[in-house]
């Protein structure tokens, strides 16, 4: 049996926030889930970080619990390019404080001969 792989061109959002932020009472990466769920994407995923500090260069870290009050979060996608320019307004809207960065990567489809 062979497999063959396909590339396809698509883009890598990432959403850089922190724990402690809210939308409408909810925490912030919950709401971006939310959002991108909604626009059908094929998955997303929510990465915690351990130690980070954002423009304020104030120190978050699990290491010392009263400074861990705000730890990093990022909210990860790959889509297409067209879904993540058509999403990205939307999501945009709901970071206030915040980065999203976004990067061209190659998506593997693999198929089966």
């Amino acid at each position: 049996m062979t497999s063959t792989i396909f590339l396809q061109p698509g883009k890598r959002l990432r959403i850089f926030v922190g724990e402690a932020q809210q939308w409408h009472g909810k925490p912030l990466a919950r709401a971006l889930l939310e959002v991108i769920q909604q626009h059908g994407a094929s998955g997303a995923t929510v990465w915690k970080g351990v130690e980070g500090f954002g423009p304020e260069h104030h120190l978050s870290t699990d290491r010392l619990p009263d400074v861990a009050d705000n730890l990093p979060v990022i909210v990860e996608v790959v889509e297409s390019e067209e879904w993540v320019a058509r999403v990205l307004p939307h999501l945009d809207a709901l970071v206030g404080r915040g980065m999203i960065t976004v990067s061209p990567v190659e998506i593997v489809q693999g198929g089966r001969a």
